[in-house]
């Protein structure tokens, strides 16, 4: 059987999600596509540019938008490696997004249909196709990573701390 359409974005998005961590950035990727051809793509960048909106999804709707002259991103599907948030969710409402596809699932903060689902609330204006589960492993496993990576170095500087100041 070969690699579906969501596959061959979500491992495009993986790439990206790289990106941001090579960055130092929790590890999320994003790909907007129309058709079969992408038109927008992003990864997280909020720490290093200061930007509380500055999402994967933020990044690759605002292209999107740049791309087709368009606020209304209609007949799109956007690809993210983790489910979005409250802020990317409404995002996706508002640019009329026909599909989104996630990877993995943020019991934390995810707004479609973890902690919330603002893409499937009744009340929305626009309701979008919602598929998740996709390379679910693949996602889950380059975010665990990045904060197994993360808790180690913090560990790693508060014993250099202690060794430094032994008071």
């Amino acid at each position: 059987m070969g690699e579906t359409s969501d596959e061959y974005w979500m491992r495009y998005a993986l790439q990206l999600a790289q990106r941001a961590r090579e960055q130092g950035e929790v590890p999320v990727g994003a790909v907007l596509v129309q058709g079969e051809q992408m038109i927008g793509e992003g990864w997280n960048g909020p720490i290093g540019q200061h930007d509380p909106t500055a999402h994967a999804e933020m990044m690759a709707l605002r292209q999107g938008g740049q791309a087709l002259g368009n606020y209304r991103l209609l007949n799109t599907t956007l690809y993210v490696t983790l489910e979005p948030c409250v802020m990317c969710a409404g995002a996706i409402v508002h640019s009329r997004i026909d599909r989104l596809v996630f990877g993995a699932r943020d019991g934390k903060t995810g707004a479609a249909g973890s902690l919330m689902d603002i893409l499937g609330h009744p009340g929305m204006n626009h309701q979008v196709k919602v598929v998740h589960g996709v390379l679910a492993d693949e996602c889950s496993a380059i975010l665990s990573d990045f904060f197994r990576m993360r808790r180690e170095q913090k560990r790693a500087q508060r014993l250099a701390q202690q060794q430094a100041d032994p008071s």
